[in-house]
């Protein structure tokens, strides 16, 4: 047995990923464990049940591998204060002490965090490398052309390469302080939204703005090339040299200061939202079109923070010149201690490769889970009423007909995902056909901006009838977005048939726009998932026992959490959420809970549950 342990930390969003004879058998983001949004700290927990999970201890381990090279990324950070010498020096004064105290000094926090037990030696790869490897190598393809984009790794910000068999190779980049990443965090940052989680905010708010700006952006702040090479202007930018990402110079062209984040969203907001996500479409497709012109070859794999923006993805995939895609659920930072753990088996230590089908990622449900006897013993404790349904037929019933009657239900079953999104095992569900379940659901459950849409979850042989997707093409872990099909879309008098984009505000966001308006954008829009038997069959048997009841293949699927809470994790963190917020319902393996028979427990307000996270 060979086992490989990949880490990403002490940056963004720290993670584990165990590799045990070329088989992914477990990896975890360190947040799900801390309860802290995106943490950064050493994944000491993430490792700890990635070894568990394989039965292993740290002195099992064979080799270790690191997701970048830090020195690599000291001598961009101190080249960079040199160049902007005087003007980022409270910038260099706050990050230097962490890199003298802990960065430089990466192979002896790596092993005090592995209690001196691996004796090994330590491999560091490249940041984009790890984001290729991610890409490429649990895909289902035997060759493919690979696409990395994010704010900043070591220097490279967008990477294009191949991977055939056991090897990705890298061939061309985009390099600091060029960024399309750090562009849209930009448009972040001014619109209100927290850098490195806000992203998808701003993603979500732009259909209800009107790219109005695109023609300034290309003007003034970045000169794009035919094939998707681009350069920025620095001067409306502030992120090299100071605590912010945009510049005087930014705000006059835009006419005021960045919005405060509990201010209210305007119209220049949204349509500055609208006008970056063209731009960065228009980016992400010329790349793609020369990456295809320079390899020929038909399949794309993706990954970087920039490949989980999905209605670009959409787009590609609608519009691109690949085949197929395929895009690493855990596509940022997280992902890279995949990659560097698949990096070392097959470029490394030059192992076989055979692509899986569908694919390697087991459906990235590769975190703990816990069994019903276990969460009974923990329910008692609490003093929670439940019922056990060990029947699975029966108690998938049960569940779509509380569904079905407008009831909102937590799901927690199997083994929890790793990446951003929940998939079905970590998950709130509602019926999309309800008028009014995107509000409860933003208002009274996430206690999230009401623009935000809701996804939808659909039987993946089902999928054409509802949404334009393609025949055959599958979005298994949301990372696509699509139109709703044309059938299906209302217009906002309540006619039917093709509609048009009418006018934009969030004054729209309540309006009908289909016949499951839950889940469609106010664009008329989905962030699809589709599932099948292969990768999660316990959940496509529920969404089945719904359809089956309702003539409905669709649910709506959102994350377990709330607003600034990292997604549960244990039983008791789905139990308190359940408790302190509207939820009706809560599905714990074979366990049942509904939320009026839970009169002997002593409720966690909502405010003080929303007290033990920083909402962003």
């Amino acid at each position: 047995m060979v086992a490989i342990l990949g880490i990403s930390a002490f940056y963004h969003d720290s993670a584990a990923a165990l590799v045990v004879d070329g088989k992914l058998v477990a990896a975890a983001s360190e947040e799900r464990f801390t309860r802290i949004k995106h943490d950064a700290s050493f994944p000491t927990q993430a490792i700890a049940y990635c070894l568990a999970e394989a039965g292993i201890g740290e002195s099992d381990i064979d080799h270790v591998g690191f997701y970048e090279k830090p020195l690599l990324k000291f001598d961009r950070l101190i080249e960079t204060y040199l160049s902007y010498s005087p003007l980022g020096f409270r910038s260099f004064l706050r990050a230097i002490p962490t890199w003298v105290q802990q960065k430089l000094h990466l192979r002896r926090e790596i092993r005090d965090g592995l209690n001196r037990q691996y004796q090994g030696r330590l491999c560091f790869c490249e940041h984009h490398q790890s984001h290729a490897a991610s890409a490429f190598f649990p895909s289902p393809f035997d060759e493919a052309a690979i696409l990395t984009m994010d704010g900043v790794g070591e220097w490279t910000t967008t990477s294009l390469g191949i991977g055939r068999g056991n090897r990705v190779s890298l061939s061309d980049e985009i390099r600091f302080p060029h960024s399309l990443g750090l562009l849209y965090s930009a448009f972040t940052f001014y619109a209100g939204f927290r850098v490195n989680s806000g992203e998808y905010k701003l993603m979500g708010l732009a259909p209800y703005g009107n790219p109005q700006y695109v023609d300034l952006i290309r003007t003034h702040l970045i000169d794009l090339k035919a094939d998707g090479s681009f350069h920025l202007n620095l001067d409306y930018f502030n992120y090299c040299q100071g605590l912010t990402m945009t510049s005087a110079k930014f705000h006059r062209l835009f006419g005021r200061q960045p919005r405060k984040a509990d201010t209210s969203i305007d119209q220049l907001d949204m349509d500055l939202a609208a006008s970056i996500q063209v731009v960065t479409e228009d980016v992400i497709l010329r790349t793609a079109n020369h990456l295809h012109e320079k390899t020929g070859m038909d399949n794309l794999c993706m990954a970087g923070g920039v490949a989980l923006n999905c209605v670009a993805n959409g787009r590609l995939l609608r519009e691109g010149p690949f085949k197929n895609v395929w895009v690493q659920p855990a596509a940022g930072d997280a992902g890279g201690a995949l990659g560097v753990a698949s990096l070392i088996w097959f470029q490394l230590l030059g192992n076989d490769r055979q692509p899986s089908v569908p694919d390697g990622q087991s459906g990235s449900l590769l975190g703990p889970s816990y069994c019903t006897d276990n969460i009974a013993g923990r329910l008692d404790q609490l003093g929670a009423v439940y019922q056990e349904i060990p029947d699975e037929g029966q108690r998938n019933r049960q569940v779509a007909q509380l569904l079905a009657s407008g009831k909102v239900v937590g799901r927690f079953a199997g083994r929890m995902e790793f990446g951003p999104r929940a998939l079905g095992n970590r998950s709130i569900l509602g019926d999309p056909r309800c008028r009014d379940m995107q509000s409860v659901m933003n208002l009274k459950i996430k206690f999230r901006e009401s623009f935000r849409p809701f996804a939808p979850v659909v039987l993946a042989d089902h999928a054409t009838d509802y949404f334009d997707i393609g025949e055959g093409i599958e979005s298994p872990y949301m990372l696509m977005v699509c139109d709703i099909a044309e059938h299906r879309q209302i217009e906002p008098d309540g006619s039917s048939g093709p509609v048009s984009q009418g006018e934009s505000g969030l004054s729209r966001v309540n309006e009908v726009r289909s016949d499951l308006p839950a889940i469609t954008h106010v664009d008329y829009s989905a962030r699809v998932q589709t599932v099948d038997q292969h990768r999660n069959p316990e959940f496509e048997r529920l969404l089945r026992a719904f359809y089956e009841q309702t003539g409905c293949p669709v649910l709506i699927n959102t994350s377990f959490n709330v607003r600034g809470e990292p997604i549960v994790c244990t039983p008791e963190e789905a139990f308190q959420c359940f408790m302190a917020t509207d939820m009706d319902v809560l599905v714990l393996e074979n366990l049942l809970l509904i939320k009026e028979d839970q009169q002997a427990v002593t409720r966690v307000s909502t405010d003080q549950y929303l007290s033990k996270f920083a909402l962003d």
